[in-house]
C-alpha cells in the first residue's frame, strides 16, 4: 500500500471537520506532506467521486457524500487502484520440477490463502468508514479535537 493511502485518509478525515473547501496546499501544510503528491492522491479521490474540487477564491476540496457513506476500501481503491494485493505468477510451473499447467486445475494453496487474506482485508476495510475513523479522532483526542483544525484551517496564516 502506497504512502498516498495514509495521506488520503488523513485528508477525508480532516475534510468531516471543515466548514468550507480545503485548498489542496492548505491541507499538504497541516500534514507537512509534498503538495505535488498530495494532489495526485485527492485527483484520485475526485475521479473515484470521493471528493470535488470547488474552483474560485474560496476553493479546494470537499467531500461529496457522507463520512458514514465513504469506507476505507474505496480511499484504498481511489488511490492505489482495485487491483489484488497479491498476484499469482504461477511459479510451481517453472524451474526444473515445474508442474506441467495441465495439472495446475485450481490455484495452489499459497494462492488461494493469499486471495483469502486479501478478501478478508478488504471486507474489514469496506466496514470501516470516514465518519468511524473521525468518532475515533474525537474519542482519543476528546470532544474539541477538531476544533483546534477547524480554526487552524480557517486562519489565513495558520496560527490558532
Amino acid at each position: 500500500m502506497s504512502s498516498g493511502v495514509e495521506w488520503a485518509l488523513h485528508c477525508c478525515v480532516v475534510l468531516t471537520a471543515a466548514d468550507r473547501p480545503v485548498p489542496a496546499a492548505r491541507l499538504a501544510e497541516l500534514h507537512d506532506v509534498s503538495g505535488t503528491y498530495l494532489a495526485k492522491q485527492l485527483q484520485g479521490l475526485s475521479r473515484a467521486g470521493l471528493v470535488r474540487s470547488v474552483q474560485g477564491k474560496s476553493g479546494g476540496y470537499v467531500l461529496t457524500r457522507a463520512p458514514e457513506d465513504i469506507t476505507l476500501l474505496d480511499i484504498v481503491e481511489a488511490v492505489d487502484g482495485a487491483q489484488p494485493t497479491f498476484v499469482c505468477t504461477e511459479i510451481r510451473q517453472r524451474g526444473p520440477l515445474a508442474t506441467p499447467a495441465e495439472a495446475c486445475t485450481k490455484p495452489c494453496p499459497i494462492s488461494r490463502a493469499m486471495g483469502a487474506a486479501d478478501r478478508a482485508w478488504r471486507d474489514a476495510l469496506s466496514r470501516t468508514t470516514v465518519a468511524d475513523l473521525a468518532r475515533d479522532v474525537v474519542d482519543d483526542n476528546g470532544p474539541t479535537a477538531f476544533d483546534g483544525i477547524r480554526a487552524w484551517l480557517t486562519t489565513p496564516d495558520g496560527r490558532i
